[in-house]
C-alpha cells in the first residue's frame, strides 16, 4: 500500500512562492501517475496539475499555468510542485493523489487516483 505525506504549506503573502512536496513509500513510485489537487473551504477537491510517471507529460488547471511548476524526482520518491505568484484564491488544503500506471488517460480526474495524502494548507494572505 503506498503512502503519501505532504509537507511545505505555510502562510505567505501574495506575490510570494512556496515549494510543495509529497514522499511516496510502500510501491514502485516510477509506475505510479501523480497528481496535486486542492480544496479550499466550502468548496470541492478540484485538479491543481499532473505529472506521468516518467515527467514527461504534465497538466495544469488554467487558473496555475505559467505560476506552478509539477516535477518529480523518482530517484527520491518525491513529488513537487513549485508555486509562484502566489495569489489569495490559491488559499485551500493541497493534496497530492498516486495511481498506479502510467497511462495518460483522465490524469485531471480524481477518480483516476487511488491513493492520497493527508493534506497541507496553503495561506495567501492579500
Amino acid at each position: 500500500q503506498v503512502q503519501l505525506v505532504e509537507s511545505g504549506g505555510g502562510l505567505v503573502q501574495a506575490g510570494g512562492s512556496l515549494r510543495l512536496s509529497c514522499a511516496a513509500s510502500g510501491r514502485t513510485f516510477s509506475t505510479d501517475t501523480m497528481g496535486w489537487f486542492r480544496q479550499a473551504p466550502g468548496k470541492e477537491r478540484e485538479f491543481v496539475a499532473a505529472i506521468s510517471c516518467s515527467g514527461d507529460v504534465t497538466y495544469y488547471v488554467d487558473s496555475v499555468k505559467g505560476r506552478f511548476t509539477i516535477s518529480r524526482d523518482n530517484a527520491k520518491n518525491t513529488l513537487y510542485l513549485q508555486m509562484n505568484s502566489l495569489k489569495p484564491e490559491d488559499t485551500a488544503v493541497y493534496y497530492c493523489a498516486a495511481d498506479r500506471g502510467c497511462s495518460s488517460w483522465r490524469m485531471q480526474s480524481k477518480s483516476r487516483y487511488d491513493t492520497w495524502g493527508q493534506g497541507t494548507q496553503v495561506t495567501v494572505s492579500s
